[in-house]
This record gives structure tokens, C-alpha cells and sequence, in this order.
């Protein structure tokens, strides 16, 4: 199997800030459930519009031009809220790399505001 293509040095000096509303799980505090809160967190990611094949159908509906690609070295959660430009996306798995390279790779889908 070849090695692996290290991308993480290029994410960290050309990627573009943006904030991802990382969910803390909630917890009991003295034998009471508390409901856990979004923290805004800063992250570096290189954001691309999706090409035209990603745009066809996939398995989980219709992409639109509105819809990212996300390139991070950062594992985040799927169903993350995400801001970039103050657009407003939620992150959902796009495809599994992490044998090829050390980059993950997510799809943005837009919500409005």
C-alpha cells in the first residue's frame, strides 16, 4: 500500500479560519441532567465549492452550489454547525480518505440563516 499524503502542513498555512459550534455533552450536576451547550471553536479548513460530479444526485439527496467541500486535519463531529463568511452550513461526512491521506473530508450542507 503506498503511504500516505500529508496535507496537514498545507491546511495549517493556507486554510481559512472559520468557527465550528462543537457540542459539549451534557452531564448530571447534583443528580440533575443538564443539557450540554454548543462552545464556538476556532479551526482552520480550506473550503472549496463542490465540483460538478459532486453536484449529481448521492445517496443523501440532491447537492446544490450553495453545498461545500471541507478540508481539515480536525476530526469534527457529523451534524456540527459550522460558520465561514457568515454563511451558516452543518457538517456532514463526505467520504472517508483517511487511508490515502492525513486530511478529512467533509461536506458542507447550507442552511439558511
Amino acid at each position: 500500500m503506498p503511504e500516505k499524503m500529508l496535507f496537514g502542513s498545507v491546511i495549517q498555512s493556507q486554510g481559512a479560519p472559520f468557527v465550528a459550534y462543537v457540542q459539549k455533552v451534557g452531564g448530571y450536576v447534583n443528580g440533575e441532567w443538564v443539557e450540554g451547550i454548543k462552545i464556538p471553536t476556532d479551526m482552520l479548513g480550506i473550503i472549496l465549492p463542490l465540483s460538478n460530479d459532486d453536484l449529481k444526485y448521492a445517496e443523501n439527496g440532491t447537492y446544490t452550489v450553495k453545498e461545500k467541500k471541507l478540508l481539515t486535519a480536525d476530526q469534527i463531529p457529523e451534524g456540527t454547525k459550522i460558520e465561514h463568511n457568515g454563511q451558516k452550513y452543518t457538517l456532514q461526512a463526505f467520504k472517508d480518505y483517511s487511508v490515502y491521506t492525513d486530511v478529512n473530508i467533509y461536506l458542507l450542507r447550507w442552511r439558511e440563516k
